[in-house]
């Protein structure tokens, strides 16, 4: 952990970091969203593909260790830069309203939607996941069927979701703008592909409720 410790010294370093857990996040998200999606093929397929998915068993540990390393790196980063960003600019900047720059809503919110999206990653885990839940009992899909039958958890999961596509949006195009992609060629395209994949990821995942109740 040495390395990540030298770079954790500079600031384009913990960026760099930062950049590179967002983007495996994204990826996690992207290859999540898609095996939730399966539900829109039926019950059984749905929870054949979570069979599936436990079915790897180490490959599935390894790829969860490595994903809370990448939180917990993630997490330590976003908070030292916040509190350096602080200390370097005790007055706040007048407000943009240009949205130039990445100077959006959504970046400037960023330390805290982020705070409300590990408020609901551990709140889901809890309720949903194969470490919190008994599965010998019943199957995915009846899990998810007894957790949203709560209006007050379907608001807080559409309300988060909605959190995580403002994040999504921000946090993709600022991790391309940290590792250099950053060309008047391919700035827009990327912008333009940052909003689409929150919108995705929004759509997508808060879709879920409305599809599991029509099929109970």
């Amino acid at each position: 952990m040495n390395w990540v410790v030298r770079t954790l010294g500079t600031s384009v370093g913990k960026k760099q970091l930062m950049a590179v857990t967002g983007m495996m996040f994204l990826l996690f998200l992207a290859v999540h969203l898609i095996g939730n999606l399966t539900i829109y093929g039926g019950v059984p397929v749905f929870n054949a593909y979570v069979d599936k998915l436990h079915g790897l068993g180490a490959l599935l540990v390894v790829a969860e260790v490595a994903m809370l390393l990448a939180a917990l790196i993630h997490i330590t980063t976003a908070v030292i830069l916040f509190f350096e960003n602080r200390r370097a600019r005790p007055v706040k900047y007048a407000v943009d309203k240009s949205g130039s720059g990445g100077r959006t809503w959504s970046s400037r919110t960023m330390p805290y939607t982020g705070l409300l999206i590990l408020l609901f990653v551990v709140i889901h885990l809890t309720s949903a996941s194969r470490f919190f839940t008994d599965r010998t009992a019943k199957t995915t899909f009846q899990i998810l069927t007894d957790l949203f039958s709560h209006q007050g958890y379907i608001v807080f999961y559409l309300v988060s979701m909605v959190i995580v596509a403002f994040h999504v949006r921000h946090g993709l195009w600022s991790a391309f703008q940290t590792v250099g992609a950053n060309h008047p060629k391919y700035t827009p395209f990327i912008e333009k592909l940052s909003l689409f994949f929150a919108f995705i990821v929004g759509i997508g995942f808060g879709s879920l409720p409305i599809a599991i109740a029509l099929m109970k």
